[in-house]
């Protein structure tokens, strides 16, 4: 029997950056609902057992996975298209529209009920961990040089760093890029305090999660790795003691700057 190519449909699920309590109602109940599953395999991996048909690939397939998940939903699959975090933030949501943009795209594929489920993000996780150091404006920028030239993300860090931004740093270091971390915190250095705080946020939301407040002046890239959510605070960010632990880290709603 031919499926109903009009009962198919792609979701775009955010996982979350790991634990399952982080996972929003309508993310689990659309990966219930799903009859395929298409995703990075360390994520595809994070969704419980189901009676879902599994499609995981390598990373750097990003339009691959997106193209295949638009068929399988044109024919009439259920779809879910999995991401860590918020699959809107440099993640799978805009790879399926960018899919779908290209002119030779198949008209059947434009005709697939789409949506984005929202997830929560690393930097979030990560700032819930260390208090509230988003709690004023600030950015995201990826470290990745991939996509864009690595010209354009110095230009980037120096412009946020003069804005007095709080910067979130996705993507900072892996082994095919061992040094733009390194390079990146040399940038800032130029252009922000030593004591500016700044926050390693590592595997947040799992079992081997790790903390580390420490500041521009000390911090060292090899203190990171690829699951490392970076949060580097703006000339207003503050700490407040605890005792027996490291400090909060919290961005006042309240700009003033500090001479």
């Amino acid at each position: 029997m031919t499926a109903d190519p009009h009962a198919g449909w792609l979701k775009v699920v955010g996982l979350g950056p790991g634990t399952e309590d982080w996972l929003t109602p309508e993310a689990r109940r659309d990966l219930a609902e799903a009859t395929d599953l298409v995703g990075y395999f360390p994520y595809v991996d994070r969704v419980p057992p189901g009676a879902q048909v599994r499609h995981a690939s390598d990373n750097r397939v990003e339009l691959d996975r997106a193209r295949y998940a638009l068929q399988l939903a044109a024919e009439g699959r259920r779809v879910a298209v999995v991401s860590g975090g918020d699959p809107g933030i440099f993640a799978m949501a805009a790879a399926v529209f960018e899919a779908l943009d290209d002119p030779a795209a198949p008209p059947e594929w434009h005709r697939v009920a789409l949506s984005v489920d929202p997830g929560i993000s690393a930097m979030q996780g990560a700032a819930a961990r260390a208090g509230a150091p988003l709690g004023h404006d600030f950015c995201a920028i990826s470290l990745s040089d991939n996509l864009k030239p690595w010209e354009v993300v110095l230009k980037r860090l120096r412009l946020a760093a003069e804005a007095d931004f709080v910067i979130a740093l996705y993507n900072p270091i892996s082994r095919a890029r061992p040094w733009q971390l390194g390079a990146a915190f040399d940038a800032l250095r130029d252009l922000r305090s030593a004591e500016t705080p700044v926050i390693l946020a590592q595997a947040v939301g799992r079992p081997d999660e790790a903390l580390t407040i420490t500041t521009l002046g000390s911090v060292d890239a090899a203190q990171a790795d690829m699951r490392t959510c970076v949060i580097i605070g703006a000339s207003h960010t503050r700490l407040v003691p605890r005792d027996g632990a490291q400090p909060w880290v919290y961005t006042p709603r309240s700009y003033a700057v500090r001479g």
